[in-house]
């Protein structure tokens, strides 16, 4: 995508020389002939290079410059004057400009500062993204596991890894969305752009529209700048929509019209903004129900079940609980220190009788905690929690009427709801305080007390 470039000049012929000089070069690139037209400019735009002049009609290239440093901090500003003065470049600098330029202008000069320019500003951008995600490299051998059904789900993730189109992951919460959603995107060609994962149900539904889709300076209370949002962000590589089935209709609109257009508009604003980005989505709900009853649009989820991959619980691949066990014992024992190397045969025995409802995340956490409260170098049966020393009569009986995981949780939820409090039940079924709400207001079952 090509980069943005304000050039703000109040000498029409030198405005539209530089315009061209730019243009021929790649760069998407506006024009404003005062400092007062560049910020109403900015209102509805966002760009990566700001070129002007000091000698301006009405606010000067340096309050511009201050303005526009006041609504974005990492703005790349490089200032041009027909006035050569140390004091003059020292006031632009000390302002936070890139570098100075005095006039008359030489082509080649100004398009190698804007080149360095360009380069320390996605070297910055960069290293903002991998300070936030902590970004690793995700190749299939971290998808830890034998069994024949997940070996086949990793051969059909390679199959679709490197294609354009997006992909649906289904399965519980809890058995590894966000790790395939990596390893498809680092796998892919989009590899070395940004994977931005957004956990729907996460963020508050007033927030949502503003995180995804930026906005512009005054577009509501507290706006006092413009912001890009997590989809500028991800521009040229992928999105990762987690518990999609959690997104309200008139976001769920708003987003098809991105799949479909390729564009997003930042609340407040009047402009467009061409984007291209590939959409893994996730749910753990039953999408395809929600869709019969109007709750998820249809359309939508044609554009997101382009290819479709269900991850399947921890409890229908046992045979890779023990390769999982070991797997968390090494890296537990590393990070914190320990020398715990081995599994009881009787703690083994318990994992592999349990029932899973929190699925590979509940391993993990269970054998990161038996790893910490371990005196040994042995987990045994009581560094386990209590609920899996003996499947509960209510698994047990779950599990010989075949109860399909809707039916499980809603009777889950009645039975021990006078037990646990909100927070506690959500905990044990693996899924957010949101989620059991939502669950409870489908099923009519109101909280006691």
């Amino acid at each position: 995508m090509a980069d943005k470039l304000l050039i703000v000049e109040d000498e029409e012929t030198l405005r539209v020389s530089l315009k061209r000089v730019f243009s021929s070069v790649g760069y998407d690139v506006d024009t404003a002939p005062s400092g007062e037209t560049a910020l109403g400019i900015l209102e509805e735009k966002a760009f990566d290079l700001i070129i002007t002049d000091i000698i301006l009609p009405g606010i000067n290239g340096i309050e511009l410059l201050k303005k526009c440093r006041e609504q974005n901090a990492e703005q790349i500003v490089i200032v041009v004057t027909a006035y050569a003065s140390l004091e003059t470049a020292v006031e632009a600098l000390r302002a936070g400009a890139y570098d100075y330029i005095v006039k008359p202008i030489i082509h080649e000069e100004i398009k190698r500062i804007a080149k360095n320019a360009l380069r320390e500003r996605s070297l910055r951008t960069e290293n903002l993204i991998l300070r936030k995600q902590i970004e690793e490299r995700y190749d299939f051998e971290r998808i830890v596991g034998q069994s024949g059904v997940i070996t086949s789900l990793i051969t059909e993730v390679k199959k679709v890894a490197d294609s354009r189109s997006n992909v649906l992951l289904l399965g519980e919460t809890g058995t590894g969305k966000e790790l395939f959603a990596r390893a498809i995107h680092f796998n892919s060609s989009r590899r070395d752009r940004p994977f931005v994962p957004i956990n729907c149900s996460a963020i508050p539904e007033n927030l949502l529209e503003s995180e995804l889709f930026g906005y512009v300076r005054g577009a509501f209370t507290g706006a006092v700048g413009s912001k890009r949002g997590l989809f500028e962000e991800a521009d040229g590589g992928t999105v990762f929509l987690d518990e999609i089935g959690d997104l309200d209709q008139s976001l769920q609109a708003k987003l098809l019209r991105v799949m479909d257009d390729h564009e997003i508009r930042p609340v407040g604003g009047v402009q467009s903004r061409k984007v291209d980005i590939r959409f893994i989505t996730a749910t753990n709900r039953d999408i395809g129900k929600d869709v019969k009853e109007g709750v998820f649009r249809e359309d939508l989820f044609y554009r997101i079940n382009v290819i479709s991959l269900r991850l399947p619980p921890l409890r229908e691949r046992r045979e890779d609980i023990l390769i999982l066990v070991r797997f968390f014992l090494d890296k537990f024992a590393g990070e914190l220190g320990k020398t715990v190397k081995y599994i009881d045969d009787e703690a083994m025995r318990l994992l592999m009788g349990y029932y899973w409802p929190g699925n590979v995340r509940e391993l993990q956490n269970i054998v990161e905690r038996a790893v910490l409260i371990a005196d040994s170098n042995t987990i045994f049966p009581e560094h386990l929690p209590e609920g899996l020393k003996g499947i509960s009569p209510f698994v047990e009986t779950s599990m010989e009427r075949a109860l399909s995981i809707e039916d499980y949780t809603k009777e889950f939820i009645i039975r021990y709801q006078d037990m646990y409090n909100e927070q506690k039940i959500a905990d044990m079924l693996g899924i957010t305080r949101k989620s059991l709400w939502e669950k409870r207001k489908r099923w009519g079952i109101a909280r006691k007390g």
